[in-house]
């Protein structure tokens, strides 16, 4: 009877361990109690990217800054309290962040089909990622679900763990090692820069400071973002920034990557060989950028009794 006894404990605090991890989580969810959750996302999804095809890019980014930090737990739709300061506010994000006001859509209208709040901001986001992808091009893939929203927000943590665009190959590495995430994560997930636009404060050295750059492209740059002002000038991180393709790296091969991180990875470091890959073979850079947002999306979820379903994405219960 005691050993009996010391098995059932040992189990118990076995599973307690890995309570929020990665296997708490299973695409199958919501299949009983809101089978039409993931359907009406994916509608949602589909009107905004028709709308203003900028959208899916913009949906995919909230998703990336948001498991970045504390992991992918929502924190990043909270509003400024007396308590914290919102993530919305820090460096990668402010003036730059966009599509909460689609994120707000979806959950309205899926706790209406639902007939009550049972679904996650934090998963709203995961699955809203993956449905932009999709309507852009790009590959779909199993998002696990079951993660519940944060009650907190870290401005601080956004600045410091969100990658930053004038990191070098180093930084990046150590960036996404910080998240569990290895060197063909980096390169896969940094592939979703086929999609959107930056601004132009953000690559402005790069075009009229860095040696490592096509002159052609650097020039066609400037037309847009002047050395002085300008800042908040727009220009596609690569030139079909509304499909999901291989285009970003090729750039990257031309010395045409926009941003100082991204040319990064194609600049004599150990990525070349996988730029390279991916610039001639879709197959091989969908099959790893989905497992790589599967991996990502698994980054320390809120699950169980932890955090909460938040009855407005912008705020606490």
């Amino acid at each position: 009877m005691g050993s009996f006894s010391f098995y059932i404990g040992a189990l118990i605090m076995f599973n307690l361990a890995f309570v929020g991890f990665s296997s708490s989580l299973n695409p199958y969810f919501y299949n009983k109690v809101c089978p039409q959750a993931l359907p009406t996302i994916k509608r949602v999804v589909g009107d905004a990217v028709n709308q203003e095809r900028r959208m899916g890019g913009s949906l995919l980014r909230l998703h990336f800054h948001d498991c970045f930090v504390n992991g992918c737990d929502a924190s990043i739709l909270l509003d400024s309290t007396s308590a914290f300061t919102s993530e919305k506010n820090a460096l990668p994000n402010n003036n730059s962040a966009r599509g909460f006001d689609v994120i707000d859509r979806i959950k309205s209208e899926v706790d209406r089909v639902c007939g009550r709040p049972v679904v996650s901001c934090a998963d709203i986001l995961a699955v809203a990622a993956r449905d932009s992808v999709v309507a852009l091009g790009g590959p779909t893939w199993e998002v696990r679900l079951g993660r519940r929203d944060s009650t907190t927000a870290s401005e601080t943590k956004a600045n410091n763990d969100i990658p930053s665009p004038f990191m070098d190959l180093p930084a990046l590495i150590d960036s996404f090692k910080k998240q569990g995430l290895n060197v063909k994560d980096l390169v896969a997930l940094s592939g979703g820069h086929t999609l959107g636009f930056s601004q132009c404060g953000l690559f402005k050295n790069r075009i009229y400071n860095e040696n490592n750059i096509d002159s052609n492209f650097a020039h066609q740059r400037r037309a847009t973002c002047p050395p002085n002002g300008g800042d908040s000038n727009l220009a596609p991180l690569d030139h079909t920034p509304a499909f999901f393709d291989t285009k970003y790296f090729k750039n990257l091969v031309t010395k045409k990557g926009l941003l100082h991180s991204d040319q990064a990875l194609f600049n004599g470091g150990q990525t070349d060989s996988l730029v390279k890959t991916y610039s001639t073979n879709f197959g091989a850079f969908s099959k790893d950028f989905a497992s790589s947002m599967i991996k990502m999306g698994n980054i320390k979820p809120l699950t169980g009794t932890r955090g909460q379903i938040r009855l407005d994405c912008k705020k606490v219960n």
